[in-house]
This record gives C-alpha cells, structure tokens and sequence, in this order.
C-alpha cells in the first residue's frame, strides 16, 4: 500500500471527553480502516476511546499505534524535530487536489493533525502543508476518510486485518459475517 517504508499517524487534538466521544471514536475508526499505523488522543486521557480501540482490534484484527494524554503541541515540535511531515487538515488550508501529489511524495512519516474545537494557530504554523478537502464546513471524520484515500489511492478499502474474528462477507442484501476464531 505504502510507496515506501513511510508510515502515517493520526493526532486529534482539543478532544472533549463529555462532547467528542462519538466523532473521536469515528476518527480512530477511519484511521484504522483506511490505513494509518497510529492515533494519537492528544491532551486529554479518555479511557472510552481507548476501551473502543481495544474493542476493535480484539474483533476486527489488525494493529495500530494507541496513545493518549500528550501534549499535542509537544507532540508536532518533536516529530518534527525528528524529521517527520505534519499534515494538518483545515477547510482553510490548499485544496487537496492542488498538494495531493506533492504529499504522496513526500519521504519523511506524515503526523495527519485533526482539531476537535477553535485551532490554535500553532497548528497552521508548524504544518508542512495545511490541507482542505473543501473550503465549506465538514467533518473531521470525513476529511480523514478523504484524505486517506486519496493519498493510498483507494488501495486501503482492500486491506485485511490479520487476527480477526469476524470478516464481512459482501452481499447484495442483508448481512453475512464469517467467524474466524
């Protein structure tokens, strides 16, 4: 799937344990099924989150990088500092038709940066590119599954999670699952 051995994680910053739960625990959701090795729950420790995660990975398989309690702001400084790409999806930033080639390119990790309230301007200046999937207001979960999929190429929707327990098995009507284990 990946170009080379680049990996890609997720950071969503200002989670609002009493407010978020649902679209945070969509962001994780979409980083795992469209192929992001990592999520980071920044500033905020959410047990929920993590319990959903665990819950995933234990039925659907797979593995990725869980993290949560950093300092998002600390967080950026050091992966950059580390040499890696930060990408930060704004409805303010550069159409993603306009940076998406640049960014397939780009060597380095990419740290794809997702807000959950009003973003400091810390993370408009740290981001290598600042990328709109649209300039109208949209959900952070769908500027992930966007992103994603553009920068894999759609190659992410065939993926299969070693471990699981169950697979879906397509049909066209009703549901059909297969028991692994």
């Amino acid at each position: 799937m990946e170009q080379s051995q680049r990996r890609v994680f997720v950071l969503r910053y200002g989670h609002r344990p009493g407010r978020d739960k649902r679209i945070t625990t969509h962001t994780l959701l979409v980083a795992r099924a469209f192929g992001a090795h990592g999520f980071i729950l920044g500033d905020v420790v959410d047990e929920a989150i993590q319990k959903a995660y665990l819950k995933v990975i234990e039925t659907w398989g797979g593995s990725m990088f869980f993290e949560m309690g950093i300092n998002s702001e600390k967080y950026c400084l050091e992966w950059k500092k580390n040499n890696g790409a930060i990408i930060h999806l704004t409805m303010y930033g550069l159409h993603i038709d306009d940076v998406i080639e640049e960014i397939k390119k780009e060597p380095r990790d990419l740290l794809v940066v997702i807000g959950a309230k009003k973003v400091p301007g810390f993370f408009y200046e740290i981001a290598d590119y600042n990328v709109a999937i649209g300039n109208q207001p949209h959900s952070e979960v769908a500027a992930l599954a966007v992103f994603l999929d553009r920068l894999y190429e759609g190659r992410e929707l065939h993926m299969k999670f070693p471990g699981a327990k169950i697979e879906v098995i397509p049909s066209l009507r009703g549901k059909r699952v297969k028991r692994l284990t």
